[in-house]
């Protein structure tokens, strides 16, 4: 696709989605986000997807911090869609990192990161420096059959002590067991002395269900 496609459907948007899940090796996978990039951000907005902004806003809500001078590290940045949203409230220095080339070249397009990188997370550890970073956002990548619960103690390395790191997952059917499988692992983190948990939000209206078996808008928590 040369440019996105005007006026689509939920329909539409909803067949998209579902067609993504029967991508099963990674290749397909990176090859699905590559095509769906020019469509990606009209498409979520029909989604009514709203996990950029919650992220957006809890991130804001906690950092006191100067936000001219706070280095932020949005994984799995897509488009830059939470990056723009923090370039809102002050944040200025971004770096990303993304699966798909056609993402990183809109994302690049907007001017906002000083740096991004391609790279298929959990193939191997992040391409950050440790401790670097002020904040690390992951929003919408953390699920079955997207990124591993490994990447996670990939993103506390990645922060600055004292640094924030924020992450979302999906709380639907489908996604059940690997959001109770994350908050098992956070959970550890924490007895272990890793991290301390800043908040957890469940969100109902998270965005519209696209499943045979659901209805309405699915939940999905927000944890920092």
């Amino acid at each position: 696709m040369s440019m996105a496609e005007a006026g689509r459907t939920f329909s539409e948007v909803k067949d998209v989605i579902l067609s993504a899940h029967k991508e099963s090796t990674v290749e397909d996978k990176i090859g699905f986000y590559n095509n769906w990039a020019e469509n990606y951000e009209q498409d979520v907005a029909i989604l009514d997807y709203r996990a950029p902004s919650l992220a957006a806003e809890c991130l804001s809500a906690a950092f006191q911090a100067d936000r001219g001078k706070a280095l932020v590290l949005d994984v799995a940045c897509g488009t830059g869609l939470v990056s723009t949203l923090l370039q809102k409230k002050g944040f200025q220095n971004f770096a990303g990192v993304d699966g798909s080339e056609k993402m990183l070249q809109l994302a690049k397009s907007k001017g906002l990161f000083q740096d991004l990188k391609q790279w298929i997370l959990g193939s191997a550890p992040l391409p950050v420096p440790a401790e670097s970073y002020d904040a690390v956002v992951i929003v919408g990548a953390l699920g079955v059959g997207h990124v591993p619960l490994s990447v996670v103690k990939e993103l506390w390395q990645a922060a600055k002590p004292g640094g924030y790191v924020c992450m979302t997952t999906r709380g639907n059917t489908s996604n059940k067991e690997f959001k109770a499988q994350l908050e098992c692992l956070l959970k550890e983190m924490e007895r272990e002395g890793l991290w301390v948990c800043v908040s957890v939000t469940e969100v109902e209206d998270w965005e519209k269900a696209v499943s045979a078996d659901e209805t309405g808008y699915i939940p999905g928590p927000l944890a920092m």
